[in-house]
């Protein structure tokens, strides 16, 4: 990519719509837009006299061709969003009069933008910082509001005031152990080292509720699997609907009634969960039952979460014992429905509930949720800051860094070495918002964003 020359790319989803936007920034966005762009009166050259940020309406030609009437809208550098000269050219949104609005510009000399280089831009030149700018995606591709507020937070800031708090800790530390190397008559007194390594320990302690955090954002940005496995008859498709609020798996009373497995993406407590609705287990000689069941084997197996629903109206059978045991060492949630019935059983550690009446299904999600946080503090971190993978590892080396010195600080180590290892720490930390990055890094985040954006 080269981020000094003009680009443009339509910027809302292909297809008919009322109204597509056509984005170009560069050094020579508004000459090129403004060869193309006529006002009402059938003047040329009017858009550089345009005030910024303000829409106008003109004919946009190719050539002598009247392609569509458009408003086009001035964003002058640096106060744009990409920090350089941008138009948007929004057109009626058809398909064909979208593509030739981009033919024009792309013939007048600039050219097609890659998936996220808009956004990339706005982080090369300083607009956003790096988690900001990978906020900016998940904004777009969030499923549930809790991912969405996630993702907000991340987008104003909060994830860059968090890192700027431990690196300006690290930085006193490091101030402090350099100031000493630079005069090596004055020994570290022993208040003085152990002032140094609480410290470092309190910054140790918050790198590592950050770090907790991580599985939360893992869930939230990529979303998680749950199967839901039992006899056939014991409610799993109703359970299914419930979890939905419609009617996505057909219910009926009659056995083996789900022949392959069923999925639907629901939102838990602001978790979006794929659910897989699997084939009842029992003893068959259908083939395509057979076929079903073991695909349902196969979901159960590699999701991450099993529930495992039992008909509390019933005793248990042999095949439901049977279908425990195939489930260890998988997290699984015990289900007990039809408990709304009278002399209903609810096995040991199982969860009463009812997909008729709704009993227990509030339960439910939060044991769910439970479930697939973890060690993340499913109930307090809503208002926190949920960290990426990416971050999790730079943060995760620091504190390893961070480790190394605080053994060396307690030892006596060579104080050069410490600082060596504040040093390497702090690189970590900046890593989190790209003050430190590399080219296959910022390939590998852009590579995931839309075109236009």
């Amino acid at each position: 990519m080269n981020p000094t020359d003009t680009i443009a790319a339509v910027a809302t989803p292909p297809g008919s719509g009322g109204i597509a936007l056509i984005r170009v920034s560069g050094p020579d966005a508004v000459a090129v837009v403004g060869r193309c762009f006529r006002s009402r009166t059938g003047a040329m050259g009017v858009l550089p006299r345009i005030q910024e940020r303000h829409a106008t309406v003109g004919g946009f030609f190719r050539g002598e061709t009247l392609l569509d009437e458009v408003v086009a809208t001035v964003f002058r550098g640096p106060r744009s969003f990409t920090g350089e000269d941008t138009v948007e050219v929004a057109c009626h949104g058809g398909l064909l009069v979208t593509r030739l609005v981009l033919e024009a510009l792309l013939e007048n000399g600039v050219r097609a933008a890659k998936p996220g280089e808009f956004t990339l831009r706005a982080y090369l030149n300083g607009r956003l910082d790096l988690a900001q700018a990978e906020s900016v995606a998940e904004v777009i591709h969030a499923r549930t509001e809790r991912a969405l507020a996630c993702a907000q937070r991340q987008l104003q800031g909060g994830l860059t005031r968090s890192v700027a708090t431990l690196r300006d800790s690290l930085l006193e530390v490091l101030a402090h152990v350099e100031a000493h190397i630079d005069f090596p008559d004055e020994d570290i007194a022993p208040d003085t080292a152990e002032a140094l390594l609480g410290r470092l320990k309190g910054i140790l302690e918050s790198i590592a509720r950050m770090v907790r955090t991580a599985r939360e954002g893992e869930v939230l940005r990529q979303g998680a699997r749950v199967a839901i496995v039992g006899l056939p008859n014991v409610g799993k498709s109703s359970l299914l609907n419930r979890l939905l609020g419609l009617d996505r798996s057909i219910v009926s009373p009659i056995p083996g009634t789900t022949r392959d497995t069923v999925e639907a993406v629901a939102s838990i407590r602001g978790l979006p969960v794929m659910f897989i609705d699997t084939a009842g287990h029992r003893e068959t000689h259908d083939p395509i039952e057979q076929e079903g069941i073991r695909r349902g084997r196969e979901a159960a197996v590699t999701a991450e979460l099993v529930l495992l629903v039992v008909d509390g109206s019933t005793s248990a059978s042999s095949v439901e014992v049977e279908l425990g045991r195939d489930l260890a060492g998988v997290p699984t949630i015990l289900v007990a429905n039809k408990c709304d019935m009278e002399g209903a059983r609810v096995p040991s550690g199982a969860l009463a509930i009812s997909c008729k009446t709704g009993l227990g299904l509030d339960q439910l999600g939060v044991a769910i949720e439970a479930a697939l946080l973890g060690e993340a503090d499913a109930a307090g971190s809503e208002g926190g800051l949920p960290i990426a993978s990416r971050h999790r590892v730079s943060l995760e080396h620091s504190a390893e860094s961070i480790g190394r010195a605080i053994d060396g600080l307690g030892s006596g180590l060579g104080l050069d070495l410490v600082a060596l290892e504040l040093r390497e720490a702090l690189q970590a930390v900046g890593e989190v918002v790209g003050e430190a990055t590399t080219d296959d890094l910022l390939d590998t985040i852009f590579s995931r964003f839309c075109l236009g954006k």
